[in-house]
């Protein structure tokens, strides 16, 4: 057994990662996904990196009544899309993963190809080459062989795709209790437990 004073030192040798994540928000359709990660992280007390590109904007504009300052106001920090040289572009500065919410399937193929153009791209495949959680929730349907061979690539890759997929079981009573689930699940990814998620409590009632 160690001594005590040894095994203070071998403990702060290796610190904690820090409570932080990194929120990439594509074009696709679903942008309150995003909106309601960073509003998860908030509550959750985790630091929050966010990266947004043109497109969710302009589909933020479409599908909410939010304004750019609105989804960037959620976030601790916010990154420039073109700033390569940003904090969450290297693999030093630690984080626990990625989410990319929502994921489309042009930053999805960006991804898989290694050859990154903007500062969400270079994230993931920063979390990605670090070993670190990267979870995409695709939006995009119905599927060609092109997205599933690229989702297979990714998953051989670490990655996890995760789409949005309703869970009726919850009984949601609304739009917004059914994107908090989905949004509560994919935290769960990252060893988060955000309390709006109604978790599975086994069959009710007399089967028999």
């Amino acid at each position: 057994m160690l001594e005590p004073d040894l095994v203070e030192d071998v403990n702060r040798a290796i610190p904690a990662v820090p409570s932080r994540l990194i929120v990439g928000v594509s074009g696709a359709s679903g942008v309150v996904y995003g909106v309601r990660v960073l509003d998860a992280l908030r509550d959750l007390g985790v630091e929050s990196h966010l990266v947004v590109t043109r497109a969710a904007l302009l589909t933020l504009s479409q599908e909410t009544d939010l304004t750019p300052d609105d989804l960037t106001g959620r976030a601790d920090v916010t990154h420039r899309l073109n700033d390569v040289g940003a904090t969450i572009a290297s693999g030093s500065f630690r984080t626990l993963g990625m989410i990319v919410a929502p994921c489309s399937v042009r930053t999805m193929s960006e991804i898989a190809t290694g050859v990154t153009s903007t500062l969400l791209t270079r994230a993931a495949d920063v979390v990605l080459k670090e070993r670190r959680p990267l979870v995409l929730m695709v939006r995009e349907t119905p599927l060609h062989l092109g997205h599933l061979r690229t989702m297979t690539a990714l998953t051989e890759m670490g990655a996890v795709i995760a789409p949005p997929v309703p869970a009726f079981y919850a009984r949601p009573a609304s739009i917004e209790e059914m994107v908090d689930q989905s949004v509560g699940r994919a935290l769960d990814l990252f060893g988060l437990d955000w309390s709006p998620v109604r978790r599975w409590g086994g069959l009710k009632g007399d089967l028999a």
